[in-house]
C-alpha cells in the first residue's frame, strides 16, 4: 500500500511540473519521454523504473513519425536522470529540484516507518539485548530518525563498507552468519527500507561489540576467570560509527590493539590463504614396531630429522630411539610402537585444526583488558613460561609450574602490589573444603600434625595457615597480586619439577623457577631507588617476613594462549590441556550458539555455604599448633 501511495505522489509531482510548463515538449529537439527517479534501492543500481505515459504524447513530425497500428512498438529510449537534465531541456523548470523535494518525501517516509519501528511494543522482539534497544531507540530519536545507511535512496559509502565488513568477519576469528546484512538491492518500499536500516545497525553493533569484548562470554568456558568487563557501551558504538569517515577502520579499532593478537590475526589469513603450506601428513596404518618394515619409514625418518637411506623400509634403532624420545616429550606410553596417537603427536594438527585454534585464541585475547599495562606480567599457562615486559620490550623469561586439569589456574587480570619474602601461607578455602576438612572428620588432629595454625583474624574470620620454613607451600618468596581466586606467584621448595616439559601439577598457584631472579627484575621495574639483587634477596631467607611494597604497581595477566606466533614469527600450538579450546568450539557448534554472548546466571550461594561450613567446622580446632611435616605437602602440591 505505502510503495503504490508513494508511486502515485511521485507520478503527481511531474505531471504537475510537466503541466506547470506547456512548452516543456517543444523547447528542445530532444524530447523528455518521462522522468521518473528510482525507487530507494542500493548499490547505484536503480530497481525497475515506473514510467509516467501520458495518454496523448505529442510527437515530433519530424524525428518521430507515428508507428503503424499493426507494428510492435518501439522501445523507448531510457528516462533521463535528474542530473542529465539542463536548464534548455525543461523550458526553465527545476526538474532537479523537483526530484530532490520528491526523494526527501520518500525519505520522510522512511523517517516515519523509523519512528514507529523504534517506538513500537514489538521493538523489543526485534532487538533482543535491552541495552542495544534503547540505545538504538535514543539514536534514530537523535537524529530525527534520519536513516543510517540510506541517503537519496541509496545505500550510502558508509553501509557498503560495514556491510563488506560483515561479510568479511571470518578474517577477525569470527563467523558471517552472526551478523546478517539486509538485501538491499530487493527492498523498493519505505516500509522495508526502515526494517532493514535498523537491522544493519543491529548486526554493526553486534559486531563491534564481539570484536571488542568477544563473541563468547568467558564464564561459559570457565568458572574461575576474571579479566574485568570492557564490554563497549552501545551507545558509544553507535556514536563512531555515526562519525567515522572510515567504517572499516572504525570497526577494525574495536579489535585487541596488541600485536600478539595482530600476529594471530595475520597468521589465520596464511592458514586460509592460496599460499598456506600443504599437509604432508603420514598416513595411518597398522602397527609399526621395530624389526618391521613399511612405507612410512622414509615419511617417519624425515620427519624426525633421522639419517638413513630414502629406500630402506626398515624400522631400525635410529628410528626406535627417536621415537620414544617424543612419545615421552608427548606424555605418551614410551614403547617405541607407533600407532595412530604416536603418529597424530608426529603429524601435529590439520590446518581445520590450526585455525579452530587460532580462532579460540583471538577470542581469548579480546576478554584481556585493552591496556596491558606499561610494566606487566603475562603467564601462559599452556606454555608454562612467564614473560616480563617494560615499554613493550620483554625483560625476562622463565618457565612455570601451573595447575593441574583436575584443579586448572583461573585467568584473571590483577595488580601486584607486594614481594614477600618469608611468607606465611594463608591457605586457600578451596583446599580447606576439598582436602583438609574430608579428612578433619576421621582425624581431628590433622592441623597439628600438618603444622598448620587456624588463627582468627581481627575481623573475626578464621584462617589456616603455614608459617614461614623451608618446608612451607610458597617457598622463601611470594609475589602477591590480590584476587578473589587467592592465587599467587611463587617459589618452591620441589625444584626437580621444573625438568618436565609439561608442569600442570599445582592447585592452581603458579611456582616460578628463579623466583629471586623474578623478584630482583620486578623490585628494579617497580620501585624507586635502589633495590636488593637476587643475591641479596636470598640472604633475606630465614623465619622473618620482609615485605617489599611495589610503589607502581604493575599488572599481572594469567592466560591460557594454546596459539601464538613467536619471535622468529612461527606458529606455535600447545596441548589444550583444560579443555578451554574444546570448549569453545562446542559452544560455536551447538544450540548454545544462540546465547553464547550472554554469561550464564551465577549461583552466590554455593560459595557463601562453602565458606560458612569451613567456619564452623575451623572454630572446632582454632588455636591449634604442630609441627610441619614435608610429605604431606609433596603429596598435595604435587
Amino acid at each position: 500500500m505505502r510503495k503504490g501511495r508513494l508511486d502515485h505522489v511521485i507520478a503527481g509531482a511531474l505531471l504537475a511540473a510537466s503541466l506547470a510548463a506547456p512548452t516543456l515538449g517543444q523547447a528542445s529537439p530532444e524530447r523528455v519521454r518521462s522522468v521518473v527517479p528510482p525507487p530507494p534501492s542500493i548499490n547505484g543500481q536503480s530497481a525497475p523504473r515506473h514510467r509516467i505515459t501520458p495518454a496523448q504524447e505529442t510527437h515530433d513530425a519530424d524525428t518521430a513519425p507515428a508507428p503503424r497500428q499493426d507494428a510492435a512498438p518501439s522501445p523507448a529510449p531510457p528516462p533521463a536522470s535528474a542530473a542529465d537534465l539542463k536548464p534548455s531541456d525543461t523550458g526553465g523548470l527545476d526538474i532537479k529540484g523537483t526530484l530532490d523535494r520528491i526523494f526527501a518525501a520518500s525519505e520522510s517516509q522512511i523517517s516515519g516507518k523509523l519512528r514507529e519501528v523504534t517506538t513500537s511494543r514489538q521493538f523489543d522482539k526485534r532487538i533482543a539485548r535491552e541495552g542495544d534497544r534503547k540505545a538504538i531507540e535514543a539514536f534514530y530519536a537523535a537524529r530525527n530518525y534520519a536513516p543510517l545507511w540510506i541517503g537519496d535512496g541509496r545505500l550510502n559509502s558508509r553501509a557498503k563498507a560495514a556491510i563488506a565488513r560483515l561479510k568479511d568477519a571470518a578474517a577477525d576469528g569470527l563467523d558471517p552468519r552472526d551478523y546478517p546484512a539486509p538485501e538491499f538491492a530487493t527492498i523498493n518500499s519505505a516500509d522495508a527500507l526502515a526494517e532493514a536500516d535498523v537491522k544493519l545497525t543491529d548486526s554493526v553493533m553486534t559486531y563491534a561489540r564481539h570484536l571488542q569484548a568477544g563473541r563468547i562470554a568467558p564464564t561459559r568456558v570457565l568458572t574461575e576467570v576474571d579479566y574485568g568487563d570492557h564490554t563497549p557501551q552501545p551507545g558509544d558504538i553507535l556514536r563512531k560509527i555515526a562519525e567515522s569517515h572510515d567504517e572499516s577502520a572504525t570497526l577494525d579499532s574495536f579489535n585487541p590493539p596488541h600485536a600478539d593478537f595482530r600476529a594471530l590475526k595475520a597468521k589465520l589469513a596464511e592458514l586460509r590463504g592460496p599460499h598456506a603450506e600443504v599437509d604432508d601428513r603420514i598416513p595411518d596404518g597398522p602397527l609399526l614396531k621395530p624389526g618391521m618394515r613399511d612405507r612410512r619409514v622414509p615419511l617417519l625418518r624425515e620427519r624426525l630429522r633421522v639419517s638413513g637411506k630414502h629406500e630402506d623400509l626398515l624400522y631400525d634403532r635410529k628410528l626406535y630411539n627417536a621415537i620414544r624420545s617424543l612419545q615421552k616429550h608427548a606424555d605418551l606410553r614410551a614403547s617405541g610402537v607407533i600407532d595412530n596417537k604416536t603418529l597424530a603427536a608426529i603429524n601435529g594438527p590439520t590446518t581445520g585444526q590450526e585455525i579452530d585454534t587460532v580462532a579460540a585464541n583471538m577470542e581469548r585475547w579480546r576478554w584481556l583488558p585493552r591496556d596491558l599495562g606499561r610494566t606487566y606480567v603475562m603467564v601462559n599457562v599452556p606454555d608454562y613460561t612467564l614473560k616480563v615486559e617494560h615499554d613493550n620490550q620483554v625483560e625476562w623469561r622463565t618457565k612455570i609450574v601451573a595447575g593441574k586439569p583436575q584443579t586448572p589456574t583461573p585467568l584473571l587480570t590483577a595488580t601486584m602490589d607486594s614481594v614477600l619474602v618469608n611468607p606465611s601461607w594463608y591457605v586457600p578455602q578451596s583446599i580447606i573444603q576439598n582436602e583438609y576438612l574430608p579428612l578433619y572428620a576421621s582425624d581431628p588432629n590433622i592441623f597439628d600434625r600438618l603444622g598448620l595454625e587456624v588463627r582468627k583474624g581481627p575481623d573475626g574470620h578464621i584462617n589456616v595457615v603455614q608459617p614461614p620454613g623451608a618446608a612451607n607451600a610458597l617457598g622463601r618468596i611470594k609475589f602477591n597480586f590480590p584476587n578473589k581466586f587467592q592465587v599467587y606467584l611463587h617459589d618452591t621448595p620441589e625444584k626437580r619439577l621444573f625438568a618436565a616439559d609439561r608442569r600442570a601439577f599445582s592447585h592452581g598457584c603458579m611456582r616460578v623457577e628463579d623466583p629471586t631472579k623474578f623478584g630482583e627484575v620486578m623490585l628494579h621495574l617497580a620501585m624507586a631507588g635502589p633495590t636488593p639483587s637476587s643475591r641479596q634477596l636470598d640472604a633475606l631467607f630465614g623465619k622473618d617476613e620482609k615485605i617489599f611494597k611495589l610503589t607502581s604497581r604493575p599488572m599481572v595477566h594469567l592466560t591460557y594462549q594454546t596459539a601464538f606466533v613467536d619471535d622468529q614469527g612461527k606458529l606455535q600450538i600447545r596441548p589444550d590441556i583444560y579443555g578451554f579450546d574444546a570448549r569453545i568450539h562446542a559452544i560455536m557448534h551447538s544450540d548454545e550458539r544462540r546465547v553464547a554472548d550472554i554469561a550464564p546466571p551465577k549461583d552466590p550461594k554455593r560459595d557463601l555455604e562453602t565458606a560458612k561450613s569451613n567456619q564452623e567446622i575451623l572454630r572446632r580446632v582454632e588455636r591449634r599448633e604442630a609441627q610441619n611435616p614435608l610429605v604431606f605437602f609433596e603429596r598435595l602440591f604435587r
